[in-house]
């Protein structure tokens, strides 16, 4: 990849971002597209946001992405929001004007109902859903009411955050969400679709799970946001319970197609994308099937 004064830059604004396959796959897109972009890593959190932000408007960015913690704080330091957006109330994907303007658009929302009903064949409007993770969980609980989900229950261990959630889905999409506490799951045999979006199970809570195993049910379709590691405990627990799981691949494969797409104005090129993300993962399998090897070997060399 070459790098030049012409070259458009995106960064990912974010904490942790360690996990994150993103650079990967938006560098092999602008690769097969001719694009002449790179995107990079910014880790920090909300502290900073507004100093990181106000700078990128001065620098030859074509926009920039945001993840956790900060999808709901940059709202304040963008000039506009796409309608979506706006009813949704947090944004993963800024797109800079050639006059720098900042505007807010969230993809999440895109690639998790792709994913969703494409891969997972979920049919939204049959069905009832369970969302842990009231910020990360904003997008999809969203593009879910707007598709005409029969009722979403949301909780998060930070409980204002998924009160403020409910009440946003109810006015601004339809009266379908319903707040619960953290740790109360018995709203659970009633869902159809149970999702994490809340985090654990990636970075320093693997092997962390948000619902203890006993409560999932069979009949539920399990979805992770996460795709790394590829099966976080969650979904391991739901396939032992005999269900049918996703994971966060393909809602970070088709929200990735439709920031591209924004931030140049050309298609982006989805199989490319694929192909490099599920190399990735191959790659990432293959370490972690290295490193569990080696642990054995020790343990009976004692």
């Amino acid at each position: 990849m070459m790098i030049d004064i012409n070259t458009k830059m995106v960064t990912l604004i974010g904490t942790p971002l360690k996990q994150s396959f993103a650079a990967q796959m938006q560098n092999t897109g602008y690769q097969a597209a001719g694009l002449n972009m790179v995107y990079f890593y910014t880790e920090a959190d909300k502290d900073h946001l507004g100093d990181i932000v106000n700078g990128l408007r001065y620098m030859n960015f074509a926009g920039f992405a945001v993840t956790k913690p900060n999808k709901v704080r940059v709202l304040r330091y963008l000039d506009e929001l796409d309608p979506l957006c706006q009813k949704m109330g947090a944004s993963n994907t800024v797109v800079k004007t050639p006059d720098g303007k900042l505007i807010g658009y969230n993809t999440d929302g895109i690639g998790f109902y792709t994913s969703l009903t494409q891969e997972g064949e979920i049919k939204v409007d049959q069905c009832v859903f369970f969302c842990f993770g009231g910020g990360a969980g904003r997008a999809m609980c969203s593009v879910l009411a707007y598709h005409g989900a029969r009722k979403i229950y949301i909780t998060d261990v930070f409980e204002p955050c998924a009160k403020a959630l409910v009440a946003d889905i109810n006015a601004n999409f339809a009266p379908v969400a319903e707040f619960v506490h953290h740790g109360d799951f018995s709203k659970l045999s009633a869902c159809d679709v149970v999702m994490n979006a809340s985090g654990v199970g990636m970075g320093d809570s693997i092997g962390r799970s948000p619902l203890p195993k006993d409560y999932i049910q069979p009949s539920q379709f399990c979805f992770d946001a996460c795709y790394n590691p590829e099966k976080t405990q969650f979904l391991l627990d739901a396939e032992e319970k005999g269900c049918r799981v996703l994971n966060g691949l393909g809602m970070s494969l088709y929200q990735g197609v439709a920031q591209i797409e924004l931030w140049s104005g050309q298609k982006a090129p989805v199989e490319a994308m694929r192909r490099e993300l599920m190399q990735i993962v191959g790659e990432q399998k293959a370490v972690s099937d290295f490193h569990e090897s080696c642990s054995a070997v020790r343990v009976c060399s004692r």
